[in-house]
């Protein structure tokens, strides 16, 4: 493997990662060149969200190719382009061979929840505490529990069990829905909009010999005992009435995926079905809870 490593203004990241793209590049990423430096620029922006901008004012952009010929041909065809005389070719350097699996890996301890209750890669053994458990591996599919958001609705889940239907809205990789069945939940359906994410789900939960039904959002029929809906505020925002209406009488509504900052927006899009409140926090996010 061999990188392509480029400097640009920001106002033309988009058009070189584009090029770059088309030039048969493996993938490409954009750094901060300034980055450690005292002209370091942060770029704020929502998780899940497109960034405020495409880079930043000096960024660098790296394509990585499999081989240094075709490095060395995108890099001749780049600077033939007009558009390219404000950008620079920093160099063409050999990127080490790496056991990436065995990388990525290490990456990935078990996570904690509870003293008792631990997320756990497969490639682990798992705590000598831990009496509940979530065997789950990092995909494609958002919530492997490293995220505060993920953390604090397991954290509810867990002291809250026993759930006759739980209703977990937009799943991801499905362990909000697997940890309801882990705690005794009856019955347990989980719907997302991406197929791939129903699937994964599907996996996890068979992988944690559990029980549930997982599919698109249309499956969500009737009421429920516990809604749970991991996503972001504005999203939620949207879903309001949607997601009230699926709690049934006396349930429980609990919304993850919101900053502190966004909790007084959140309670104003829920007024007219029910009163949020705080219930957890963690790393400037919150988890909001209702009683319908």
């Amino acid at each position: 493997m061999f990188e392509l490593r480029l400097m640009c203004p920001e106002s033309l990241v988009e058009g070189v990662s584009d090029a770059l793209d088309a030039l048969d590049a493996l993938s490409v990423s954009v750094e901060d060149a300034d980055a450690q430096t005292d002209a370091e620029q942060a770029l704020f922006g929502e998780p899940g969200m497109p960034p405020p901008k495409e880079g930043w004012q000096r960024s660098r952009v790296i394509g990585l190719f499999s081989t240094q010929e075709l490095a060395q041909e995108a890099s001749s065809i780049l600077q033939a382009q007009d558009f390219f005389a404000q950008c620079q070719v920093l160099d063409i350097r050999p990127v080490p061979d790496q056991d990436w699996v065995r990388l990525t890996q290490s990456q990935f301890a078990p996570v904690e929840i509870t003293p008792e209750f631990w997320i756990v890669p497969t490639w682990h053994e798992p705590p000598a505490q831990a009496r509940h458990m979530i065997r789950l591996d990092p995909g494609l599919a958002f919530g492997t529990g490293t995220h505060p958001t993920t953390r604090m609705c397991l954290r509810w889940i867990a002291s809250h069990p026993g759930n006759q239907r739980v209703l977990d809205y937009g799943c991801g990789s499905g362990i909000l829905a697997i940890g309801a069945c882990k705690f005794g939940s009856v019955e347990v359906v989980a719907v997302d909009i991406d197929k791939a994410a129903v699937e994964s789900t599907e996996l996890n939960a068979s992988a944690n010999g559990v029980k549930l039904m997982a599919g698109l959002p249309d499956m969500a029929q009737g009421k429920f005992n516990v809604v749970l809906a991991n996503i972001l505020a504005t999203p939620l925002k949207v879903l309001a009435p949607l997601l009230c209406s699926h709690v049934d009488l006396g349930g429980k509504l609990v919304l993850a995926g919101i900053l502190e900052r966004q909790a007084s927006e959140l309670k104003d899009a829920y007024a007219p079905y029910c009163v949020l409140s705080v219930a957890d926090q963690e790393d400037g996010w919150i988890l909001m809870t209702a009683s319908l």
